[in-house]
Order: structure tokens, then sequence, then C-alpha cells
């Protein structure tokens, strides 16, 4: 049993990641014409394409791709409580609650994750190869992030620090979630 909810969670988190990073990417301006936008986006048009003919874009979001990663976290929600079933003994209301709750939570997780690994990728790409096709989208997505923290920590002896401070606000986030 343990082993299929692990498959589960790893599938389903794989795509949520992909979601969440082309609603990201979109809502970041980030290009999508390189490898990064362009296999997230031949990896998640099977299912935001159809939902943008329901859902459509607004205010500069690509809600499709959002609603995706919702509906994806609230089906392996629902499979994991099954998963449980007999041993949950609550009222409909609150296991729909519980599920919209293991949603939500797992997604905005999931968007904390992504936001860390693209600083510690482009703190590792500006030392390593300034100049690689994946310094430009993750400069693009964690520049919101990093632009306000600068403002406040300079650069010292030409050594960046806000991502090391953004990295640390991040993790402190995550014990909140």
């Amino acid at each position: 049993m343990q082993a299929i909810a692990f498959l589960l969670d790893a599938v389903v988190s794989f795509f949520c990641t992909l979601f969440l990073l082309r609603f990201m990417m979109q809502a970041m301006r980030v290009s999508f014409a390189g490898q990064i936008g362009d296999f997230v986006v031949k990896l998640t048009n099977w299912a935001v394409k159809p939902l943008r003919r329901i859902i459509p874009g607004a205010g500069g979001f690509d809600w499709a791709s959002l609603i995706a990663a919702l509906g994806a976290q609230l089906l392996l929600s629902v499979l994991l409580i099954g998963l449980a079933g007999p041993a949950m003994n609550a009222d409909p209301g609150s296991i729909a609650l519980m599920v919209l709750w293991f949603a939500m939570r797992a997604l905005l997780r999931l968007t904390v994750y992504i936001l860390i690994g693209a600083l510690i990728l482009q703190a590792v790409l500006s030392w390593i190869n300034p100049y690689s096709p994946l310094a430009a989208p993750a400069y693009q997505l964690t520049r919101p992030i990093l632009d306000p923290i600068r403002r406040i920590i300079p650069s010292i002896s030409g050594i960046d620090l806000s991502p090391l401070v953004a990295i640390l606000l991040l993790q402190a986030l995550l014990m909140f979630l």
C-alpha cells in the first residue's frame, strides 16, 4: 500500500511541479523559447490546452495551469484518503475540507520548493557558467524575490548574499506550511 501511495505522490508531484512552473513562468514573463520552456509546455499541453477553453487567462496569469495543478493535487488527496479508507471515521464535509487543505498546502510547498531550486540553480550557474541556457530563466524566475532583498542587503565585495537570505526566508516559510 505504501508503494502505491509513493508512486502516486511522485507522479502527481512531478506534473504539479510542471503545471506550477508553467504558471510561474508566465506570471514572471519568463521566455518559453528555451529548453526548459519547451519541456514544460510539451509535458503540460495535454491538460492545459483543454482547460483553456473553459478557463481563459486573465490578468496576465495562466489560470488553466494553476487549476490543472490544483486538480491533480485534489485527485491525489482523494486517492490517498481513499486508501486510508476505513480508518477515516469523519463526516463527508470535514473530509472534503481536509482534501482541500491537503491539496492547497501541497501546492504552496511545491511553489516554495520550485523557488528554492531556481535560487540554487541561479547561484551555481552564476559561479560556473553564467551564459548557460538555464541562467536566464532562473534569473527571471527569481528576480521578483531577490530585488527587494537586494535593496536591503547590497552586495559585499562583489558577492551577492540575497539568494542566501531568500533561501533562508523560504525555508522558514516551509516550516509554517
